[in-house]
């Protein structure tokens, strides 16, 4: 049970990380400021994409991040469960 929590929150932190460096790229790319003129109106509705990808994409790293937090927790209850409960050696 405990190596299938293991591979489960590896799992689960390595999705977290992608998601991080996704965010990262995508967050180069995002302006603070737009000054546009009405022939950049093009550059103003890539703008609103990006943002609703940004923001999908923290729901997500959100999502990922409080599983593989939990899944660590569990792993470390189980493992210190399993010690105490282990006979004392003779």
């Amino acid at each position: 049970m405990l190596s299938t929590l293991m591979v489960g929150w590896g799992i689960a932190t390595a999705v977290l990380v992608v998601l991080m460096i996704y965010r990262a790229l995508l967050s180069n790319h995002e302006e603070d400021r737009l000054f546009l003129t009405a022939a950049e109106a093009a550059e103003e509705q890539e703008q609103i994409k990006l943002a609703g990808k940004m923001k999908s994409v923290g729901r997500f790293s959100l999502i990922f991040g409080i599983l593989s937090g939990v899944l660590m927790l569990a792993i470390a209850g189980m493992w210190t469960y399993e010690q105490i409960m282990r006979p004392p050696i003779a």
